[in-house]
């Protein structure tokens, strides 16, 4: 119980906004063309659904509004488990190609190449015509650098979906079963019935102890490391003796 007490003692805040993140919108992505026209009517393009899409969690910075548009067209065109499909492919190619990883990172490679060669590689691989299109704005706009970082956060909209809830959780050692076991059903309380938590474990052992607990883009820092700069930094403010 000492673990989940440890949870509960700092995570009141998490209650009130944990289950708060689905937007009807997201944000405008930066000023730019042709990129921001060509993605808006993308994530509009089916004129079969009607009514906003809701995005799941709200995500920040250029990649995750690349994501979220990506999100939404997804959906309102019923094709998100093979979008997911295909970027989860086409990630695991660019980890075992360094050659292909690297040519998606090339800036000097000209923008037809680019686009010649990412059409081809959707071809071949018989990727959705959405994935397809998808990809060829960011081979167009020079975007395909950021392309590991918007998959990341798009499967991160798709886990959403389906109401599943990834938990990172950073520790000096491995937890035991029983308390992990322990804080998964914490956590399964804070974040509400209907989602299903998934606890990832990692090894840190600059944080000298305690946990580090981060999902939907929150953090809560119980860990030694934090607990020590914060005494360092109220040690090292000055004292008003006139007050005393």
């Amino acid at each position: 119980m000492a673990l989940a007490g440890r949870i509960r003692s700092g995570i009141s805040f998490f209650k009130t906004v944990a289950v708060s993140d689905s937007v009807s919108s997201v944000r405008s992505f930066p000023s730019g063309r042709p990129l921001i026209p060509a993605l808006r009517d993308y994530a509009t393009a089916s004129a079969q659904q009607t009514g906003n899409v809701k995005v799941p969690v709200a995500l920040v910075g250029e990649s995750g509004n690349f994501a979220s548009w990506l999100y939404i067209a997804a959906v309102k065109m019923n094709s998100l488990e093979k979008i997911e499909s295909d970027l989860s492919e086409l990630v695991e190619a660019m980890k075992t190609s360094p050659t292909f990883s690297q040519f998606t990172k090339d800036p000097s490679v000209p923008r037809e190449t680019r686009l010649a060669a990412i059409v081809d590689v959707c071809d071949k691989a018989k990727f959705a015509e959405p994935t397809k299109n998808f990809l060829s704005l960011l081979a167009e706009n020079g975007k395909l650098k950021n392309l590991d970082v918007i998959v990341k956060k798009f499967m991160q909209l798709t886990t959403a979906h389906r109401g599943d809830v990834k938990v990172l959780v950073t520790t000096v050692m491995p937890l035991p079963p029983a308390e992990e076991k322990e804080l998964k059903e914490t956590l399964q309380e804070i974040i509400g019935e209907g989602k299903k938590v998934t606890v990832e474990q990692k090894i840190d052992p600059s944080i000298y102890g305690g946990l580090i607990v981060e999902f939907q883009q929150k953090v809560l820092d119980m860990s030694i490391r934090t607990r020590a700069q914060q005494m360092e930094r109220l040690l090292r403010e000055p004292v008003d003796f006139t007050n005393l």
